[in-house]
């Protein structure tokens, strides 16, 4: 059984996270999203909505579990035997920022523990929750960028701030 990791902030989870997620839910038998708490970062959703948004968003996906963790990202991968570590790349900028951490890891990691690079798809290569966040809170329209319930979410956060 092959199990694999795709981990985030995911504040919020957008479309182009929603499509790394389906495309790798069919490359293992099991694929965790793995939500992310910062305690430096002051995230639009807190842990239990990002990871409740996402749950609703791959309900459908018999394979896909979702959970949260803090610390250092080997030492989830590590106590939760992950064979792969599923990174999304959108441009070249990821890419260097996120072979470094690859290296990194592959000296935390287990041994044989792998990470795995999927291109997003061209439609969603500009998404990035931060742009999003932006474009909302300056009252910009979003819709097609993040999932239905994202949107909705996003909207009644942003509502209750006014």
């Amino acid at each position: 059984m092959t199990k694999a990791l795709y981990s985030g902030s995911f504040d919020p989870p957008t479309s182009g996270h929603l499509d790394i997620i389906r495309r790798a839910s069919r490359l293992f038998d099991e694929l965790t999203i793995g939500v992310i708490y910062n305690p430096q970062k002051a995230p639009l959703f807190t842990l239990e909505e990002r990871v409740a948004l996402i749950r609703e968003c791959t309900a459908d996906l018999e394979n896909v579990v979702v959970d949260d963790f803090s610390g250092l990202l080997a030492d989830y991968v590590n106590e939760k035997g992950f064979d792969v570590v599923v990174r999304g790349l959108r441009a070249t900028t990821d890419f260097e920022y996120e072979i470094t951490m690859a290296q990194m890891n592959a000296r935390l990691f287990a041994p044989g523990t792998e990470s795995l690079f999927l291109m997003t798809s061209p439609e969603y290569s500009f998404i990035s929750s931060s742009i999003i966040k932006e474009v909302v809170s300056l009252g910009g329209c979003i819709d097609g960028l993040v999932p239905e319930n994202v949107l909705a979410a996003i909207k009644n956060k942003y509502s209750k701030e006014k």
